[in-house]
């Protein structure tokens, strides 16, 4: 098969004729029709987040099911699935109290003594995040596998197995959004917006987007955003504050990676507020909160995929799609084959687009 293979940091992607093994025991074989590109992707490409090489990236998969393994019982060829990067084993603690998420389980990655499932010329190649989604298939856990209605549009559905569900279920789910309560949300790209779509659905009263791009901030407004920040333009604690009267907001949604913005992320909140911190940062960073605003009972949370539960929720989430509540065909701003993938690289390290989405024929 055909495949994005990154060899080195900051350096163009090279499509790759690339070997993939046949599934054993609980693995799943996809043929995949569209994959979305995320920023963790790109935050591998510039090593902020670490991989091995040679890797196949990418992680926002939708596809039809081709084979399956000896031990999975429910899925079969020719099922439509969402990929979703929360593989988890199903019975240890984390997953028995909902948090499947969580779980880290090693029994997603293939059993030893096996081949690689991605090789080129017997050289083994990381699959990024067990997925390895820049290839016309994929070879994954079963648990990471969700069937989902065959009327809906696989095209769209690639951006619930990272970016929207991280985004709505840090709204819907860590947040945990009441109707009527203030939502501030720091950064407009992919996730940020999914996350003000869920505060939209979730009934927040005042929803106030932040981003330095006025684009986006536009765009934020399309997915239920009641007020824009424009970062770029004077003191962004400032002018929310001012929106606010000095109350600030009960929950802030940090959706960049930075320590400026997770720190406003706190500074904003209003006393009992709740900062969740979604965007992924590199280990190194550190960040600085005053001890005294916990005395006003002001919290912070991170998020990770939020939240999900995945076969609960995810065919929810193509629900709310098909009943026009989860906007999706507005995330997409532009769609571009396989062999365009540093093209689209270059579309999000612009900073203008929401998502760019490859898409296969199948």
């Amino acid at each position: 098969m055909k495949a994005a293979v990154m060899r080195g940091l900051n350096a163009p992607m090279e499509i790759e004729e690339i070997a993939i093994s046949k599934p054993v025991g609980r693995e799943v074989l996809v043929r995949v029709a569209a994959v979305g590109l995320c920023h963790s992707d790109l935050s591998v490409l510039n090593g902020t987040l670490p991989s091995p090489l040679p890797a196949v990236l990418g992680h926002e998969v939708a596809g039809v099911v081709e084979q399956v393994g000896p031990e999975v019982h429910g899925l079969r060829p020719g099922d439509h699935v969402i990929v979703c990067l929360t593989f988890h084993c199903g019975h240890c603690e984390q997953c028995h109290g909902g948090h499947a998420n969580r779980c880290m389980t090693p029994e997603a990655s293939r059993p030893e003594g096996e081949p690689p499932r991605l090789s080129i010329g017997g050289e083994s190649v990381e699959s990024f995040m067990r997925i390895g989604g820049f290839a016309e298939q994929v070879l994954v856990h079963d648990s990471g596998c969700i069937r989902i209605r065959d009327d809906m549009p696989l095209d769209r559905a690639c951006l619930i197995g990272c970016g929207v569900t991280t985004g709505f279920g840090a709204a819907t789910r860590t947040a945990n959004v009441r109707a009527g309560e203030s939502v501030a949300v720091i950064g407009c790209g992919g996730v940020g917006l999914a996350a003000i779509n869920g505060a939209a659905v979730a009934g927040a009263g005042r929803i106030i987007a932040i981003d330095r791009v006025a684009s986006k901030l536009e765009m934020a407004r399309g997915f239920g955003a009641t007020d824009g920040v424009d970062a770029s333009q004077g003191n962004a604690h400032e002018q929310i504050m001012e929106l606010t009267g000095g109350r600030g907001v009960d929950q802030a949604i940090e959706a960049v990676g930075l320590k400026p913005t997770i720190e406003l992320a706190f500074a904003i909140l209003a006393k009992g507020g709740q900062a969740i911190v979604v965007g992924a940062t590199s280990f190194e960073t550190k960040i600085e909160l005053p001890p005294i605003a916990f005395l006003q009972e002001r919290a912070i949370k991170g998020s990770f995929m939020g939240g999900v539960r995945p076969s609960i929720d995810i065919p929810n989430y193509v629900e709310l799609y098909l009943q026009g509540r989860l906007k999706l065909d507005e995330l997409i701003s532009r769609r571009r084959p396989l062999s365009e993938i540093n093209l689209a690289v270059d579309d999000m390290n612009r900073a203008e687009i929401a998502r760019t989405v490859l898409t296969f024929d199948l």
